[in-house]
């Protein structure tokens, strides 16, 4: 037995108080908790978690580490707690290609090139590069303010190390660090992830903090996510990674552990079997250009520059294959054409390695849609390209010529896609329309589908070019009635239409769609002859060849509204229920039917 049970806390506490480093080495234990990449569900690293410090009479980790600076033995402690971490971390088959994540105390900054030492050595006797180690940069203190605290920074990217903020959103000095420090990963604390998908701050916050970080070459982290909703919220806004309970908790135990969980790429959508327009644009456009790794020699990039004298810079990758920025070749001109410069670069004395000269860059997933990558390269002022990922590895580059031949060739294949009678959307789009906004939950959303009531007997008595004449009058009204900037018209084909709005209320949208039902039925009568018009009916024949009356055409409109706060990403399901919204329309006598989704 390592330890009784004693039932007095406070009596455990003060002797685990005179001997903490002892007792914490018999109890303490490291949890990993698994960190995934969104799309894919693959396992891309693991954070070290402290468990077993309740056995010695402490609340929580934060309160075993503060005892141990009190005590003079935090340093000690961490040492003990990163060493075990690291040699758990050692026995999973698959740690080389993997990341530890591992918490930076700011009281241990000044002891800093110690607890560095000690697991450049460790890391060494494993045959693990340090870039498969990261460290958290934890925020409740400001790091920013201890002397030592950039030194340190300089010597964990020389190296190899990788960073990332702690807690981002509700700690100290975040973007100071962000601004002024080669930071790797921004990990979006867990209190702007809780409820994320039904509280639209939330969503407008984290949605940017993405945006800004992809900007500046950071790679995001969301933590604590512990519903689907939360997971799928996070996916829709571009999170890179992310940890918690709805993947998977910390455990202790190896065996426990798992390196993929692929049920994570059909949560909340359906199984795309080809890729997105404007990845295979993208794809088409991508430049797979030569690449520096950060620990290799400088001479290597001059033979590079020297190989390739088109080329002006070059993505720099980390052991993992991960890229860090690019490498320019007018930091080097001062070296290369003054007197002694490249003897000057390889003295150990000067130490100036490649990751010295790397320049931040763009860095955003394969799997973004091209706008997006455009707005993400227009904010990075001077930047020469963005840098792809896929599976959070170096996949390429894209430069700005090259996304505007993608941005160019997805308008003409929209414009292919127009249809051309009306000019409006055709199928794609509407896909593409439908599945964006109903991943965006800040507003309410309302889809209608449109459908002529007894066109087919009109078009077959009167001619398709009275037919087309239908069409085009209702095409002409959606565009009356629906104009503002978000509004979207779609023609499905035939005598079916779609509109998407958002943010306005059922009864401005009932107001409006009466008035269109009631102006293309005034419009469209006309087109009648005198005495079809006064018999209220015309002669045609149904479906299965019989003759029959046929009531004179009118619209339907079937209206599913996606109440704000809701995101769906299975736009399968939203379709289903639109149809049955369309049948109902069509049995109404008055031809518009409004629900709700998942009402049933």
């Amino acid at each position: 037995m390592v330890l009784g049970v004693v039932e007095d806390g406070g009596v455990l506490r003060r002797f685990a108080n005179d001997q903490l480093l002892t007792l914490a080495k018999l109890v303490v234990e490291n949890a990993l908790q698994p960190i995934v990449e969104v799309g894919t569900g693959a396992v891309f690293g693991y954070e070290s978690l402290m468990r077993g410090h309740d056995r010695i009479g402490f609340q929580s980790p934060l309160d075993l580490l503060d005892q141990a600076y009190e005590s003079g033995e935090l340093l000690a402690l961490e040492q003990m707690v990163s060493s075990r971490a690291l040699a758990k971390f050692a026995t999973l088959p698959d740690c080389s290609a993997a990341t530890l994540f591992l918490n930076l105390d700011v009281r241990l900054i000044r002891d800093g090139n110690a607890l560095v030492d000690t697991l450049l050595d460790q890391l060494r006797k494993a045959n693990i590069p340090p870039s498969s180690v990261c460290f958290e940069l934890s925020e409740r203190f400001d790091n920013t303010q201890v002397p030592e605290f950039a030194g340190l920074i300089a010597r964990l990217r020389r190296s190899g190390f990788k960073l990332a903020i702690d807690d981002f959103g509700v700690g100290h000095g975040e973007m100071k660090l962000l601004c002024d420090f080669p930071v790797d990963y921004v990990k979006i604390d867990r209190h702007f992830i809780a409820g994320l998908d039904s509280n639209p701050r939330k969503r407008h916050l984290v949605k940017n903090i993405v945006n800004f970080c992809h900007v500046l070459g950071v790679r995001v982290i969301a933590e604590g996510i512990e519903t689907e909703a939360e997971f799928i919220a996070c996916r829709e806004f571009g999170v890179d990674l992310v940890q918690g309970w709805f993947i998977a908790r910390p455990t202790t135990m190896i065996t426990e552990l798992k390196s993929a969980f692929p049920h994570l790429q059909e949560v909340g959508k359906v199984r795309r079997s080809t890729q997105s327009l404007d990845e295979v644009l993208i794809r088409k456009q991508i430049e797979l250009m030569p690449t520096v790794y950060e620990h290799e020699n400088i001479e290597h990039v001059f033979d590079l520059f020297r190989r390739n004298p088109g080329q002006s810079f070059f993505p720099v990758l980390n052991a993992n294959g991960e890229p860090r920025g690019i490498i320019n070749e007018i930091h080097l001109k001062e070296y290369i054409y003054q007197p002694f410069g490249r003897d000057l670069l390889k003295n150990k004395v000067y130490e100036r390695s490649i990751s010295h000269f790397v320049d931040r860059a763009p860095i955003v997933g394969l799997d973004a849609d091209a706008e997006r990558l455009m707005t993400i390269f227009a904010n990075m002022e001077g930047s020469d390209c963005v840098i792809l990922t896929e599976n959070m590895r170096y996949a390429g580059v894209v430069s700005a010529a090259s996304l505007i031949r993608v941005m160019n060739e997805k308008r003409l294949k929209t414009a292919q896609d127009q249809n051309p009678l009306t000019g409006l959307p055709g199928n794609r789009a509407i896909r593409d329309y439908m599945r964006d906004i109903a991943l965006d939950g800040d507003e309410t959303r309302y889809f209608c589908y449109c459908d002529f009531d007894n066109f087919k007997p009109f078009n077959d008595h009167y001619g398709f070019h009275l037919g087309d004449h239908a069409i085009s009058l209702f095409a002409a009204l959606l565009r009356r009635y629906f104009f503002s900037d978000g509004d979207f018209l779609g023609h499905v084909g035939g005598d079916d239409f779609f509109i998407g709005v958002s943010d306005w209320s059922r009864e401005e949208l009932t107001e409006i769609l009466d008035r269109l039902l009631s102006d293309f039925h005034d419009d469209v009568i006309e087109l009648y002859s005198e005495n079809d018009r006064s018999a209220g009916r015309i002669k045609g024949v149904d479906r299965h060849g019989q003759e029959r009356d046929f009531a004179l055409m009118r619209c339907s409109i079937g209206v599913l509204e996606l109440p704000r706060g809701r995101v769906i990403d299975d736009v399968s399901r939203i379709s289903a229920e639109i149809a049955d919204l369309k049948k109902s329309a069509k049995d109404s006598d008055a031809g518009l039917v409004l629900g709700t989704f998942g009402a049933g």
